[in-house]
């Protein structure tokens, strides 16, 4: 029996449940939060910032949204905190917030 996450609950029989390290239906990083994995966070300083998105496509984690053209703050729910977005901003627009 291939029993989907959504079928899942608190009173299932464990003889129902998915057999460890299977997957049966595909997932996805929208759906999960993983910004708490993050050690350490990264800040944007939209003062410094000349919307050159140059941070944009490093980020592995599509963590930078790009809204009407612009840069916005980090989603937060998602960055893993990698700071490649600081090696690669020009401007110093983005450091480690303390």
């Amino acid at each position: 029996m291939k029993t989907k996450a959504a079928d899942i609950h608190e009173n299932i029989e464990w003889r129902d449940m998915t057999t460890g390290c299977e997957i049966y239906e595909p997932g996805t990083s929208e759906l999960t939060l993983t910004g708490e994995w993050r050690s350490r966070t990264p800040e944007w300083d939209p003062e410094k910032c000349k919307q050159c998105l140059m941070c944009t496509p490093y980020c592995p984690d599509s963590s930078i949204p790009v809204v009407d053209g612009k840069r916005t703050d980090f989603d937060y729910d998602h960055c893993k905190g990698c700071g490649i977005c600081l090696k690669v901003c020009p401007f110093q627009a983005i450091s480690w917030r303390d």
